[in-house]
């Protein structure tokens, strides 16, 4: 196995002598750029009615279709990942931090914008295919940056505190874009959600876009002085110095991705497509279970800052392998069934996502972190984790649904393959 990072003579410290407002801004910025793309996962259902074309032979291609999209955002995040990756490796994390939620906003608003099929034709689903690229370009390149703007800013025995934070903010976005979806499918009747209901929290999204580049605007940047003054690296240089370490966080990754984005995305409408579930009791289940998953991400961080990083990933990739196809089979009609699957999964996922951005960081040398870590991650993601939504519609609708649980099981255990090699690292100092 690589050697996961260098021995270095810099203290493991942080670049700032205020690390808790370098986290707010991270956390901010962050949660405003995830709201943004999540907002489109939990009114899928009504984008499909109005944007594709309907069939009068399968009401699921509409949705299909739509969920194609989903995974077309998924496919610009590598791109982003590298991208803005490097502008954070030669320009500063703080730099790179500015243009994707710039980026997000104004992508965010061309959702809100997109025509109907019925008034623009094709016109209308090419528009929403451009607005879902301009997003995967700047989800990619957010991870690359905040994840090593995080866990650089960290102080002594923190990182994994610090790391939890990404999704700590990630669920805050995701939380607020589910729960208002929640609040407008309750409040509007269906021929508004339709006409105009589906719309609003995409607007909603440019503007706290421009909230969180207000926000960011008083971050310090955690780019050593000595970094800033070496030359800069070339786009693909993690890619050539660094083959082994880019591979490495694609087995990391692949288990975790593909459980984050069937527990935290597509579960609601699994449950609505395969258990019978009403859609306004799915949506509430999966806020309710965000809620609770994000409280538990600073424990599993600061839990790897005392124990190690290995334990939690392991404790995630073999209870996932192990327990997704009962947890996914016990489903039926029932509110409460779908909560406790639903949190039993977040409590096993926190021991990957709590840590993930400090097990990423702690990969790469600091001369190309951010592009380090953003494309091979990306990459993973969007092969694994940007299709789940689309491969569980998939398979049900070739009618062999109960495959779905067993193709996540088995990605997880092909990651924990990879967990128990790993060296640990919690309690080396940060290559700065």
């Amino acid at each position: 196995m690589v050697a996961i990072m260098t021995e270095t003579t810099r203290t493991d410290s942080p670049p700032t002598s205020r690390p808790v407002r370098q986290l707010l801004a991270a956390s901010v910025g962050n949660a405003v750029e995830w709201y943004d793309w999540y907002a489109y996962t939990f009114l899928a259902t009504y984008i499909a009615a109005e944007v594709f074309p309907k069939s009068a032979d399968n009401s699921l291609v509409p949705l299909l279709s739509t969920f194609a999209v989903f995974a077309v955002g998924f496919f610009m995040r590598p791109v982003g990942g590298l991208l803005m990756g490097a502008i954070a490796d030669r320009r500063g994390r703080r730099s790179a931090l500015t243009v994707t939620i710039l980026l997000m906003g104004g992508s965010s608003l061309l959702v809100g914008l997109t025509p109907t099929y019925e008034t623009a034709g094709v016109l209308a689903p090419v528009i929403l295919v451009l607005a879902r690229l301009l997003q995967g370009l700047s989800v990619g390149g957010e991870f690359a940056a905040s994840t090593t703007f995080l866990v650089e800013s960290a102080g002594p025995g923190r990182r994994g505190l610090f790391s939890s934070f990404q999704y700590v903010s990630t669920t805050a976005g995701q939380l607020v874009a589910s729960g208002i979806a929640t609040l407008l499918v309750d409040t509007l009747s269906d021929g508004q959600m339709n006409g105009w209901g589906w719309r609003v929290p995409f607007v909603l999204g440019a503007v706290l876009s421009l909230v969180g580049f207000w926000i960011r605007q008083g971050a310090q940047e955690t780019r050593s002085a000595e970094q800033r003054q070496a030359p800069r690296p070339g786009l693909l240089e993690a890619l050539r110095r660094h083959p082994r370490q880019s591979l490495l966080i694609c087995g990391i990754t692949a288990g975790g991705t593909i459980a984050y984005y069937t527990w935290t995305s597509y579960l609601p409408t699994y449950a609505e497509l395969n258990a019978g579930i009403e859609k306004s009791d799915a949506l509430l289940t999966g806020t309710i279970s965000l809620a609770f998953f994000g409280l538990l991400q600073p424990i599993g961080g600061l839990l790897s800052d005392r124990f190690g990083r290995r334990p939690l990933l392991l404790f995630f990739g073999l209870g996932f392998t192990l327990l997704t196809v009962p947890l996914l089979h016990a489903l039926h009609d029932s509110f409460a069934t779908l909560l406790l699957v639903q949190c039993a999964g977040m409590v096993l996922l926190t021991g990957f996502t709590s840590i993930s951005a400090a097990v990423n960081a702690e990969v790469f040398p600091p001369r190309v972190r951010a592009a380090g870590i953003g494309f091979p991650y990306s990459l993973t993601v969007a092969m694994f984790g940007g299709t789940a939504p689309y491969v569980g519609t998939l398979f049900k609708e070739l009618g062999h649904a109960d495959l779905f649980p067993w193709y996540v099981a088995v990605l997880c255990l092909g990651s924990s393959l990879v967990y128990l090699r790993l060296p640990e690292t919690a309690h080396k100092p940060l290559e700065r």
